[in-house]
């Protein structure tokens, strides 16, 4: 098909022609493979001609220009003779084509007809609405920079952005901590930069090549930009980096528990599988925080990953459609088109509903609350419990393998994780037992450790930070009586 010469002239008027994609690249319309000397249009197989400007200006007639004049196209003058395939009249028993002409006349279906091609159709794109960070982005009012402490001007402006930005979005953490970290060499860091120089949001991230997996340290969006995507963003942008530039396909931090909900919508998790032997000693530990580990997929661009899921989506929808009445829309009942206003009817009439199995105690199980009254008060207060600077030693279970003697003395073990887990799963009806647990982790700590252990002191101060919780709360004020005891 690309073996056809073509002469010096053949190049103008190309630029608007019609172009089709084969598998070897783009060839222009004209420039189709098909036997020396063959017409292209029915007229031309009459007369025998070869072909003239004025047919082949049809391919490239547009409707604000004239047609391009003084093109030919060099077919090759040579007559065919018995051999000339001939459009319109049936061809004899002994005209027989090579294969070569068959593959060509095969790769040109509409040359038969003699009709213009038509205009390649576009793919289809499913509709994507972009967060406001990547309308931003493309627009070029924000940019996502990479810095370290490289000592030049710029990387400096921006490191000292990202001090102040994690110092006031972080303020358990010190802030001479901070700028150590910051200004680190062995730290990398992605900053999100409203032009000119103005940081409102950035990862400070560890990687360690050799291991191939990178310690996030800090994380954090300037307090009002966080409604318009920016975190989810950033680390995207982060994850695609990470993974053109190093080895790295693996991601570790310690979250506390307000951020224990951004990192699971990143891909993290609190199942760590990667090793001990490749993290263990090489990652700072923080009280009070969880630990949380991201792997990153080899094939996916994070950048494209709600495209991505989109498209699946869609193509799931579409295999369920034939299956499923779903998506069909009905019109509202006529009972609500008149000029009398909207008036309440029984849904059972409707035929729709009906065909549903649609049923009022189905309403009211939906309608029904998840959780009981107090979930929402308990959750909250666990949280506070959870965050307190004292309550790293009863945030997990007592390691069995560390303490091996620990559950032969503590007959009934209890920890904040635990309790969660139970919170979620409605076994508190009221404070009552929220606060018993909570008494219990304490009894347990004093049980098991003497007076003047570290642990001792942290179940003492935890537990007075407790009550002062319960002070807060006039309807727990009658759990105070439990305090005395």
């Amino acid at each position: 098909m690309h073996g056809l010469k073509r002469e010096p002239n053949d190049h103008v008027g190309a630029g608007n022609a019609t172009v089709h994609k084969t598998p070897h690249g783009p060839v222009d319309v004209s420039d189709t493979a098909k036997p020396e000397g063959v017409p292209r249009y029915p007229e031309q197989a009459q007369t025998g001609t070869s072909v003239q400007t004025h047919h082949h200006a049809r391919i490239h007639e547009h409707a604000d220009t004239e047609p391009q004049k003084h093109l030919r196209h060099q077919m090759g003058r040579a007559s065919l003779q018995d051999d000339e395939p001939t459009f319109g009249t049936k061809r004899s028993a002994s005209q027989e084509l090579s294969d070569m002409d068959v593959k060509r006349f095969k790769a040109d279906p509409d040359e038969a007809s003699g009709q213009e091609d038509a205009p390649p159709t576009l793919p289809f794109t499913v509709p994507f609405p972009d967060k406001p960070a990547v309308l931003e982005e493309r627009a070029g009012d924000i940019e996502y920079r990479v810095v370290n402490n490289d000592g030049s001007r710029e990387s400096t402006i921006t490191l000292t952005g990202l001090k102040c930005l994690f110092q006031k979005q972080l303020p358990k953490m010190p802030k001479d901590y901070i700028a150590r970290l910051v200004y680190d060499r062995n730290h990398l860091s992605i900053a999100i930069i409203k032009l000119p120089l103005e940081v409102i949001g950035g990862i400070c991230y560890r990687p360690f090549h050799a291991r191939k997996f990178a310690e996030i340290v800090f994380c954090a969006v300037s307090s009002d930009q966080q409604v318009k995507g920016y975190g989810a963003h950033i680390m995207s942008h982060l994850k695609d980096y990470v993974r053109a530039t190093s080895p790295v396909m693996h991601f570790l931090t310690y979250a506390d528990n307000y951020a224990t909900g951004y990192f699971q919508k990143q891909g993290f998790t609190k199942a760590v599988s990667l090793d001990k032997a490749l993290w263990m000693g090489y990652i700072k530990d923080y009280e009070g925080g969880t630990l949380m580990q991201c792997s990153m997929l080899p094939r996916v661009r994070y950048l494209e990953a709600g495209r991505m899921l989109l498209k699946q989506k869609e193509a799931v929808l579409a295999k369920i459609r034939p299956l499923s009445r779903s998506h069909i829309v009905h019109p509202p009942p006529p009972q609500w088109s008149g000029a009398g206003g909207v008036h309440p009817i029984d849904p059972l009439s409707i035929p729709a509903i009906r065909a549903t199995g649609w049923c009022p105690a189905m309403d009211e199980m939906a309608r029904a609350p998840r959780h009981g009254p107090h979930f929402t008060e308990l959750r909250r207060f666990l949280y506070q419990m959870q965050n307190h600077k004292q309550a790293w030693p009863f945030l997990h279970p007592v390691n069995r393998d560390e303490v091996p003697d620990y559950y032969t003395v503590i007959k009934e073990p209890m920890d904040l994780s635990t309790m969660e887990e139970r919170l979620t799963q409605d076994m508190y009806t009221g404070p009552q037992e929220l606060v018993r647990d909570m008494k219990l982790i304490f009894d347990n700590c004093r049980k098991y450790n003497d007076a003047t252990t570290i642990y001792s002191k942290c179940a003492a101060k935890l537990e007075k930070y407790m009550w002062t919780l319960v002070k807060e709360v006039p309807e727990w004020h009658n759990l105070l009586d439990e305090q005395a005891s």
